[in-house]
């Protein structure tokens, strides 16, 4: 068993892979041929020159433990597992080496299940919400002599409602939580609360249930049970039933809930309630990568309707949505419209624009942290004025662009700038080594490289004429950015076999004679080759595998 967690450091597993330019999933014929042609670089044999000699010693060493790992499946599977810090008996004591892979990987997740225990008695899973209603109608909805008899004109805005909930959870073992919830609202100086108990058992993967006690200042005490279960793989259904004891006697609720897969992104609801709110009710709903579509259809006393909404999701960083709905019914009819965005690494802030007959026009901002929502709905009119409706969008809009600019994004950048400079300044000496290393590598390889573009020469084959790695400056960075790249032409030949060029998945700074250049930045690899006499380039990610000669990367005469 293991001495100590390992859960707590991040471990690189593609250094080995990468430096044997071989796939996660290599066999062992793939491993033995790298491996060889490594060694025919690396051999200390093969150099006289003292320093040389040492310096491919160093790489010949590294070069063997790396395929002694990966071709010994037991020890394979424990670096897969742990990096290399399993590797390493002292201290850390991994799974007997004598296991099969099967058994240390069955181990493994043994492991990982106790730590996930322990991260239970530890979770507590608190989430809250905070409601703060505005009226502001006296913004909008003044009359002429209201307005004369107002002292020196100044509108009236105060906080007619409020809503405060917050809930925990206390797991009790693997597959009992308890859920502790308590709620208090105030509207117009009058108000109350109550406070919610619940127990959920996880009965098998395919159901759960829950019992629920609560108590309030108002309806009176709760007692409810609830039930999940997994039909089939495409359908589900919920039921639930409650019974409230109010001061004008026994009020109880029932409530059921089906759901089916109709496709891979679409669903569709059937749910009846009967209590004080009766009521049918069927959705459709369509949610894919980029928009989510939800109808639905609510038969019911005293309120039925018709309600569409759509979302479109943008594919940028900061997961932007705009969102519109309708919904029509006994109430009336409301518009809704507005727009989320993501503002930093935990926070989205949304805002909505709600027009209806009668209520009015509405502005809702929501701010969610985490697990914490902060919902503010101002009241901006009891009527329909375009006046309110312009202020209620273009408002925030500026708001949030001038906000955005002068504060969030010299915020974020700083704290990126931060987090970069103290992760350079932890891998400062082991990157310093790792460009020793690859340049010793590159001295090594001058040799192979001078033969192998003889031998390519001889029969047009491939020549790499240039080859960059790091992070490239566009035309559309800021000034102030830096390229930060290293020349791995030489490396990049030396990998040259029959022709062709192929590099894994995994990230090429661990190739021989790569380095690092920019830590914790986003790198990419430039290459400029000649293939049957014509020039060809192409620009890869970090961790995108890559095949050369390619027909697509051929730079046209023109050009």
């Amino acid at each position: 068993t293991m001495a100590c967690s390992l859960d707590e450091d991040e471990i690189s597993n593609d250094d080995y892979y990468s430096l044997l330019n071989v796939r996660r999933e290599a066999t062992q014929e793939e491993l033995r041929a790298a491996y060889r042609r490594l060694c025919m670089l690396y051999h200390p044999d093969k150099h006289r020159d003292p320093e040389l000699k040492r310096q491919a010693e160093q790489l010949f060493n590294l070069v063997h433990e790396a395929y002694e790992v990966l071709s010994d499946p037991q020890a394979r599977a424990i670096y897969d597992i742990y990096g290399k810090r399993g590797l390493d008996v002292e201290g850390w004591e991994v799974v007997e080496r004598r296991r099969s892979p099967a058994e240390i990987r069955e181990e493994y997740e043994r492991l990982q299940r106790e730590r996930e225990e322990r991260r239970l008695q530890q979770r507590t899973n608190p989430k809250g919400m905070i409601s703060v209603g505005v009226d502001a109608t006296d913004l909008f909805d003044r009359y002429d002599e209201d307005y004369e008899d107002a002292v020196g004109g100044i509108p009236h805005i105060e906080i007619n409602k409020m809503h405060i909930s917050q809930s925990i959870e206390a797991p009790l073992t693997n597959t009992d939580t308890a859920v502790l919830s308590g709620s208090l609202s105030t509207h117009n100086g009058s108000g109350g609360g109550n406070i919610n108990m619940t127990v959920r058992r996880v009965m098998s993967a395919k159901g759960w249930g829950e019992v629920e006690f609560g108590a309030g200042d108002i309806l009176g005490p709760l007692v409810g049970l609830k039930v999940f279960h997994n039909i089939t793989p495409r359908c589900f259904l919920t039921a639930q039933c409650g019974l409230q004891f109010s001061p004008r006697g026994l009020r109880p609720s029932c409530s059921l809930m089906t759901a089916r897969h109709l496709d891979q992104n679409t669903m569709g609801y059937l749910q009846w309630r009967w209590g004080p709110n009766s009521a049918m009710t069927t959705s459709l709903v369509r949610d894919t990568k980029s928009s989510h579509f939800t109808l639905a259809l609510q038969l019911g006393v005293p309120h039925s309707y018709l309600m569409m909404s759509y979302q479109y999701k943008f594919q940028d960083e900061d997961q932007t949505k705009v969102k519109g709905s309708v919904k029509t019914g006994w109430f009336g009819t409301v518009v809704e419209y507005g727009a989320e965005r993501k503002i930093s690494r935990h926070s989205v802030l949304s805002a909505t624009v709600s027009i209806g007959v009668p209520q009015g026009v509405t502005l809702k901002i929501k701010l969610a942290r985490a697990s914490q929502t902060y919902l503010f709905p101002v009241h901006l009119t009891d009527q329909l004025l375009p006046s309110a409706v312009f202020y209620a969008t273009v408002g925030p809009l500026l708001v949030y662009m001038a906000v955005h600019r002068l504060i969030i994004v010299p915020y974020t950048k700083a704290q990126k700038e931060q987090e970069l400079e103290l992760q350079r300044k932890s891998s400062a000496t082991d990157i310093a080594q790792k460009k020793q290393e690859a340049e010793s590598a590159v001295l090594l390889m001058q040799e192979s490289v001078r033969r192998i573009i003889e031998a390519e020469e001889s029969k047009m084959g491939l020549i790499v004429l240039n080859a960059w790695y790091g992070k490239f400056v566009s035309d559309t960075s800021q000034k102030q950015d830096k390229a930060k790249v290293i020349d791995v032409t030489v490396p990049l030949q030396c990998l040259v076999k029959d022709s062709k060029l192929i590099l894994t998945e995994a990230s090429k700074a661990g190739l021989p004679g790569f380095y690092d250049p920019c830590v914790g930045e986003e790198k990419s690899l430039k290459l400029l080759y000649q293939f049957r006499g014509v020039m060809h380039q192409v620009i890869s990610a970090d961790t995108e595998p890559l095949r050369i000669p390619k027909q697509s990367h051929r730079i046209e005469s023109e050009s």
